[in-house]
């Protein structure tokens, strides 16, 4: 669909307007004085052919800006687009649209959405896009412009009622994964706003909440999913310490700990490791099982 337009540069075609002008102006002069004679009507009738076509070239003249592009249509037919900046002439008698090429962004209305576990979630999301194929945004769509807007939001919500807000196990994607989800956004829009024209350039979540009316609950939740977090970490590493201390004990030839003796040394290292306060040490000054 996309097609250059005919062109010319427009200050050689203004040069030639101000040609036939100057003739025409020649022309009427000389058919002043005795308009009735043949030459000073054909004088006359050459005045006004000049006058009409120049009039009819001017209607070709157009000015680009950088990062812009004009879609011409003669009578209602697309003939091509213009994209050469400057000063530029084109087929006479068109319609000139203008269609900016300049890359634009702009934020989603914050959207409350339920995520993929059924949580209530306020997210937006930036979108930065710009026109690629300025014959479809002016002709595939109404308005490219509004239609980038709703299929952001519509995508955004798609997105949201996919994932979860945060992730339950290693494997799963959340929205907080902000790589992972800016990818898989920006390409969903791309395959959505091609139709109009449109390349997405990127998309981000800027705003990510739970809803007011479960925020503080969630919270409670997430402060627990931490502090279990943490806890099995502590207990994890706990044990790999005890294993190493009764392993180097034994290799060393240290000391000698029968099964009661050791399962008391573990629970007490374990209790020192895994406590969340000070530990008071107990030295033993009598014998080693005393």
């Amino acid at each position: 669909m996309e097609r250059r337009a005919f062109r010319l540069d427009g200050f050689l075609l203004a040069a030639g307007v101000l040609v036939l002008l100057g003739a025409a102006v020649v022309s009427a002069l000389a058919a002043a004085p005795d308009p009735g004679a043949p030459v000073r009507v054909a004088g006359v009738a050459g005045a006004v052919l000049s006058g009409l076509l120049a009039l009819l070239l001017t209607t070709g003249f157009t000015v680009i800006s950088p990062n812009e592009s004009r879609v011409i249509q003669f009578f209602g037919r697309y003939i091509g687009t213009v994209e050469h900046t400057g000063f530029s002439w084109t087929v006479p008698l068109t319609t000139k649209r203008r269609i900016s090429l300049r890359v634009r962004n702009f934020e989603t209305a914050k959207l409350k959405v339920n995520d993929a576990d059924g949580n209530p979630v306020e997210i937006a999301a930036v979108v930065v896009y710009k026109v690629v194929e300025p014959a479809k945004a002016a002709f595939a769509v109404d308005d490219y412009e509004e239609y980038v807007a709703i299929q952001s939001e519509a995508a955004v919500r798609h997105l949201a009622t996919t994932h979860p807000y945060d992730s339950h196990a290693p494997d799963t994607t959340s929205l907080r994964d902000g790589t992972e989800v800016a990818a898989e956004l920006t390409d969903e829009l791309r395959e959505r706003t091609a139709l109009a024209g449109v390349q997405v350039q990127e998309a981000r979540i800027t705003h990510l909440a739970y809803a007011p009316e479960i925020a503080q609950a969630m919270l409670v939740r997430q402060q627990a999913a931490q502090v279990v977090a943490a806890r099995q970490q502590i207990v994890e590493g706990a044990v790999g310490m005890v294993g190493l201390a009764l392993s180097r004990l034994a290799e060393q030839g240290v000391v000698e700990l029968d099964e009661e003796r050791r399962a008391a040394m573990v629970s007490n290292l374990l209790v020192v490791l895994c406590g969340d306060r000070a530990i008071q040490p107990v030295v033993n000054t009598g014998s080693l099982y005393g």
